[in-house]
């Protein structure tokens, strides 16, 4: 359980840090907002669970799955795998093991 935790905060700066590669490469002042504003999202469901798990996966796990929607929309719209694919991937996952965390905070 507690690994599951330290993933949000992994994956909250993996999403940071893709935001500030879109903006370094093409100077994508929406690939920095949406980034950043994720990673905070994120880092901040991170915190929440550190005092309450249930509720910071379940807002970790929703924002995951927000991330998912749009990265694959992203995807369908370019069919490039990099970055839109990739990141629908990986935040698939993120959505797979925050929702299996929650399964297991309950017990």
């Amino acid at each position: 359980m507690a690994t599951i935790i330290w993933l949000i905060l992994i994956y909250a700066l993996l999403v940071a840090i893709g935001g500030i590669i879109g903006y370094v490469k093409a100077k994508s002042n929406q690939s920095l907002i949406s980034g950043l504003g994720s990673g905070i999202a994120l880092a901040i469901a991170w915190y929440v669970s550190l005092q309450n798990p249930t509720l910071g996966l379940a807002l970790a796990a929703a924002i995951a799955l927000a991330l998912v929607i749009v990265f694959a929309l992203r995807f369908r719209a370019t069919t490039k795998f990099m970055p839109a694919g990739l990141l629908a991937l990986l935040s698939l996952v993120a959505t797979v093991l925050f929702a299996f965390g929650l399964t297991t905070a309950n017990v």
